[in-house]
């Protein structure tokens, strides 16, 4: 037999290091060649680090949410062969298997002791209330309209409630019994009283995909000063056209919501805004504006918030970008978008999708200097030539770097997606 031993590659890019976010086997496991070994994150994507070899785990080295440099040991093998080391050359593993305990010593054999002398036995209650009730799912529960009232009242799910009388049926004492022992109810989802008293602490480590969304939140509000502008939106027109044209949509479309339409708006007013559609290296003290407009699409996954970009938005359509901002979310959430997919975002559009809210203060995608959040879309009541009128309103909010982008040309620049987005015919306009 064997040993090999399976270093982190180098996983492009000129990348030093890299933190081991969830380890896929352990020791004593026997892996099969190309089986998926350990997660690993760099600056911009998580990598799985699959095994070169067949063989038996004997060593791993790192912790999830330590930090493994290029070339340095992951995994340790016991294989077939002559391995790739040398024995007695291998470096210590960090994690040993635990090594079994030594058996404790037997007891000595004690004399055994006097039985106590019998008691009477204690009398037993004639019937024993259950906790809950045990009925076969779908079975109603008996009770009167006055019972069923307070039990509603109490937020008492009557389902679990132990009845004493005929065929089950729940009186008034049956249930102040239930409410006093502490039963289950319906506010409380299951777990005791609606007002007991909870304890303990969950400690949560931050590593992986979390870490690195904390960190870059972290630099993002540090390093920029953020000027916030939220203007509302009459989106009833843009509402009208987007509903005909999801109905009348060819196979193959996709189904339109609000982004396509803002990302058509960013890109007719951003070449009069240079400025805003700009990347701030505040290390060198340059700012880098791009005649691309690649938009970052702030997605949410099961893993945190990632922002895949979709390119070259100035050369696609409301379909076109419907269907890019599908794959590349898609790929964002399944965990497989590659580093092209994550980076060289020019300006970012953040969402709360159905959520929307009412208005936002985004946090801008550093090294960018500015970052658009549309909110809900709401009936409201608005006045229009001297009448109220119900319309679709919708908040717009959006962030600035204040070293780069001046309040005015913000406010301005803001107006005038409003302006397309308020008379959407102007969006398919040269």
């Amino acid at each position: 037999m064997g040993h090999y031993i399976f270093k982190l590659p180098d996983v492009g890019e000129g990348t030093a290091e890299a933190e081991i976010v969830a380890w896929h086997v352990k020791i004593g496991d026997h892996v099969k060649e190309d089986q998926n070994l350990v997660d690993v994150m760099t600056d911009k994507a998580t990598v799985e680090m699959t095994s070169p070899v067949a063989g038996k785990v004997i060593a791993l080295h790192g912790e999830p949410g330590e930090m493994a440099s290029v070339g340095s040991a992951l995994v340790e093998f016991e294989v077939e062969g002559a391995g790739n080391v040398k024995a007695g050359s291998a470096p210590a593993p960090k994690h040993e298997p635990a090594k079994p305990a030594a058996p404790a010593p037997k007891p000595e054999a004690k004399a055994p002791e006097p039985k106590p002398a019998p008691t009477a036995p204690r009398a037993q209650p004639e019937t024993v209330t259950p906790a809950f009730a045990t009925r076969a799912k779908g079975d109603k529960p008996l009770a009167s309209p006055a019972v069923r009232q307070r039990a509603r009242d109490r937020g008492v799910e009557l389902q679990f409630v132990p009845g004493t009388g005929p065929a089950g049926r729940i009186s008034h004492e049956d249930l102040d019994t239930y409410i006093a022992s502490g039963g289950r109810t319906a506010r409380s989802g299951g777990g005791g009283s609606s007002y007991a008293q909870r304890d303990g602490v969950a400690e949560i480590k931050v590593i992986g995909l979390r870490r690195k969304i904390a960190e870059r939140m972290q630099d993002a509000k540090r390093r920029i000063p953020h000027f916030a502008y939220v203007d509302e939106i009459d989106m009833t027109e843009l509402e009208s056209l987007r509903v005909h044209l999801n109905a009348t949509k060819q196979a193959g479309q996709p189904k339109l919501n609000v982004l396509p339409f803002l990302m058509r708006a960013l890109v007719k007013v951003l070449p009069a805004y240079p400025q805003i559609n700009a990347r701030f290296d505040d290390d060198a003290g340059v700012v880098h504006r791009h005649a691309a407009v690649h938009i970052g699409i702030a997605t949410q996954t099961a893993n945190g918030l990632i922002v895949p970009v979709v390119k070259h938005a100035e050369a696609r359509d409301v379909w076109d970008s419907a269907l890019e901002v599908a794959r590349v979310a898609g790929l964002a959430r399944d965990n497989k978008a590659a580093k092209d997919d994550l980076s060289g975002s020019t300006i970012t559009i953040t969402s709360l999708g159905a959520l929307g809210g009412v208005a936002t203060t985004p946090v801008i995608n550093y090294p960018e200097v500015a970052i658009i959040g549309p909110n809900a879309i709401i009936d409201r009541p608005v006045v229009r030539n001297g009448q109220i009128v119900i319309r679709k309103m919708m908040n717009l909010s959006s962030s600035f770097d204040h070293r780069v982008v001046d309040g005015y040309d913000a406010a301005e620049f803001v107006q005038k997606i409003k302006a397309l987005l308020e008379h959407p015919a102007t969006l398919f306009m040269d």
